[in-house]
């Protein structure tokens, strides 16, 4: 089975920024555990399977695979399945992705990028004591959310940069997205993200994690549009504007690999 393969840089200018997924549109559903050898073969962040969508609710159907589970919310990788997707027709504006566990999710173009609606996930204060510890942080308030969405808020975008985890520490608080994010010198904020439970110890650009903590910042800073920087080695910039119930994430994309997996 030759399965159609592309690697695109999402959240990314230019190849090597931002966040690498794959994306892969398949005839039918494979089973799960054949989704997961691929996406460990792929070694990726995220591998993002597409399905067209026979219930008409949306155009596709959308799964994302790290090499170590499925997920729930994946950003960057529905941004870089709507560039592929809409890259491949010149004249389709949106794509509608259908995904098992977070509705219907929307690509649409926007000047030379893309943006991205995802829903709210609008965290609550909590202490976490745990979550900080192995951050090895001072942190100024955590959040949290029930999708399994830490949150430390930190003092400045030095104490961000210089947040260096426990990875260990931190995959034992449980299976959880855990960000750090501050108020940002030459954006709006700046945040990393820490996923060491899914077997990804840092990742590259987060949509889901601006999805989270975008809300918190609309009311800090007073405003629903916002820039964010992702200060990982790879980093990334994203746009963010809180419309009620959603998020919408704006950003570009590159292509950098085109080709097939062979499947025996």
């Amino acid at each position: 089975m030759r399965i159609p393969f592309t690697q695109v840089d999402a959240f990314a200018a230019r190849p090597f920024e931002g966040n690498p997924a794959a994306v892969m549109p398949l005839p039918a559903w494979l089973d799960d555990a054949t989704l997961l050898r691929i996406a460990q073969e792929n070694n990726l962040s995220e591998t993002a399977f597409l399905v067209a969508d026979a219930s008409g609710v949306a155009d596709f159907e959308l799964r994302w695979f790290t090499p170590a589970a499925e997920i729930a919310l994946c950003g960057h990788a529905t941004l870089a399945a709507g560039h592929v997707v809409l890259a491949s027709d010149p004249d389709r504006e949106v794509v509608r992705f259908r995904t098992r566990l977070s509705g219907v999710l929307e690509v649409a173009r926007e000047g030379a990028g893309y943006a991205l609606a995802l829903p709210s996930l609008a965290p609550v204060p909590r202490d976490l004591p745990g979550v900080v510890a192995a951050l090895r942080v001072e942190a100024v308030e955590t959040l949290w959310h029930d999708g399994g969405y830490a949150v430390a808020v930190l003092a400045d975008e030095a104490a961000v940069r210089g947040c260096s985890p426990d990875q260990a520490a931190l995959a034992a608080q449980g299976r959880w997205l855990v960000i750090v994010t501050a108020p940002g010198d030459t954006s709006d904020i700046v945040t990393r993200a820490f996923t060491p439970a899914f077997g990804i110890p840092e990742d590259p650009v987060t949509g889901s994690a601006h999805a989270v903590i975008a809300p918190y910042w609309a009311k800090r800073l007073g405003r629903e549009r916002f820039s964010a920087y992702q200060a990982s080695a790879r980093g990334g910039r994203i746009g963010c504007h809180v419309v009620e119930d959603r998020v919408v994430l704006s950003g570009t994309c590159v292509t950098t690999i085109e080709g097939s997996f062979l499947l025996p």
